[in-house]
Formats: structure tokens, sequence, C-alpha cells
């Protein structure tokens, strides 16, 4: 089955994720089996240990769903920990200067190309390979998605579009708008204004870029203008449809 990394480099190619919040493999695994190209397991704002972390990407397993993590910080020690785990990429959440991106690109490797320590022993099970092969067979197909939420980083967003090894840029729209002082405001010029200045960036440096549609007809728009992988929040759905349901209930 092709990685994250492969469907990407096919421009043709519409992409799905699913931030999961909920510490479940059982979610995990009926995304999964749904078609959804990644999830994004998410050790940031959602409720999920180490362990639940582990269940859930083993729960992908005979899928073409790639496990993704969201890690807390753009740490090295969490990068680590998150890979060994049998992550296919690491999400990095409020990088900020060219500094903080060199680093996240940097902690996916193993030296002499990066700082990512030694230590694959519950990874090589995930994939199917050995300590010796997971660094040459898995290693390249690992994902380096960088959100962009901070005012530093639109002021930066050409520079951290030039560092190699960025596969992915994520608009984190809740989190930009909320920097901008207009949260949640996504029609307002300054939030669109700074929306296109990191759609020309990633354009012009022909990386995919991934965002957040709350329905259908927002999908279909961020498609149109390039993006490549679209997707939402599990417990943002699950709500959504006990609502729902909730309507058929009332007189």
């Amino acid at each position: 089955m092709p990685s994250l990394k492969t469907k990407l480099q096919d421009t043709k190619d519409r992409l799905s994720s699913v931030v999961c919040t909920i510490p479940s493999a059982t979610v995990t695994q009926a995304l999964a089996a749904c078609g959804v190209d990644s999830v994004i397991i998410d050790l940031e704002h959602g409720a999920i240990d180490y362990a639940s972390a582990h269940a859930m990407i083993a729960a992908t397993a005979g899928t073409s769903c790639a496990p993704l993590v969201r890690v807390a910080q753009n740490q090295p020690a969490d990068v680590k920990r998150a890979l060994d785990l049998g992550a296919e990429g690491i999400v990095f959440p409020l990088v900020r200067t060219v500094e903080d991106t060199r680093s996240a690109v940097e902690s996916l490797r193993y030296p002499p190309d990066g700082t990512r320590g030694f230590g694959p022993f519950l990874a090589q099970s995930r994939w199917g390979e050995t300590l010796t092969t997971y660094p040459s067979v898995v290693g390249p197909e690992l994902i380096c998605c960088i959100l962009v939420e901070t005012v530093e980083a639109l002021e930066s967003i050409e520079s951290i579009c030039a560092v190699p090894g960025v596969d992915m840029l994520i608009i984190a729209q809740f989190d930009l708008s909320t920097e901008l002082g207009v949260m949640g405001q996504f029609d307002h010029p300054d939030f669109v204004s700074a929306v296109r200045k990191v759609e020309n960036a990633a354009f012009n440096a022909e990386i995919p870029l991934g965002n957040v549609a709350l329905n259908e007809a927002q999908a279909t728009d961020l498609f149109s203008r390039g993006y490549r992988l679209v997707g939402g929040f599990d417990a943002l759905w699950l709500r959504e449809k006990a609502l729902q349901i909730q309507s058929w209930c009332k007189t």
C-alpha cells in the first residue's frame, strides 16, 4: 500500500484526514477501515496518553491509513517517542521560525542527517521490519507536517517553505485567527489575507497544503483552491451527529 508521502506526490489525489482526540483504538480502526488517508493522533489537545496512542497507531495496520501524531511540543524527545510507537509522521505545533522548522525535520532523521535517537523497538513491529531494516525502509517515508498557527510563522512563511524536508503544511485556522485577534472569524480580511499568504508560499514551493473542512461545501472549496488534504475532528463530528439525533426527538 502506498505511503502518505507517495500519495502527496500525486497532485491529482484528494486526501482525507481525521484529528483523533478520543483515546480509542476502536474509533481509529473504524476510521482507517473507511478508507481515511490519515489520522492525526492528538497528543497536544486530545485526551490521549502514550499507551492509547500506541494502540491507535497499531489499529491502522493492514489499511492504507497513515498514523500521524501531533506532538505536544516541537521537542526531539516528544518526536522520538511518537515515532518509536510506530507513527508514520509528526504534525508539529507552534512552529514559529526557520530554526524551529529545521529542528522539526532533523528530529525525524537518524544521525548523521538528524538528531533522532535510535530505539524503534515497537515501531519495527508496526511496519513489519527489523531493527536494522526499519531506518532504511520506513525512515524515508516519514512525514514532516508543519502547523501554521502563529503570527511569527506567517511572517517567515516563505523561508519556512524553503527548508528541505517539509512534506506538508496545515493551516490551523482556529489558532491562527486567534493569534490575529479575530478568533473564528474566517471571513475577516486579516485572516483571509494571512491564508492567501500561506497558500502562495506553499504553492510556489510546491509543498502540499491541508486544512479543516466542517462540511462538504468547505471541502470542495479548499480542493478547488489547490489544497491536497482536508479533515475534521472526531469529537466534533460525534457531537454534531448526537445533536442531529436529538433534533429527531423534538416535536
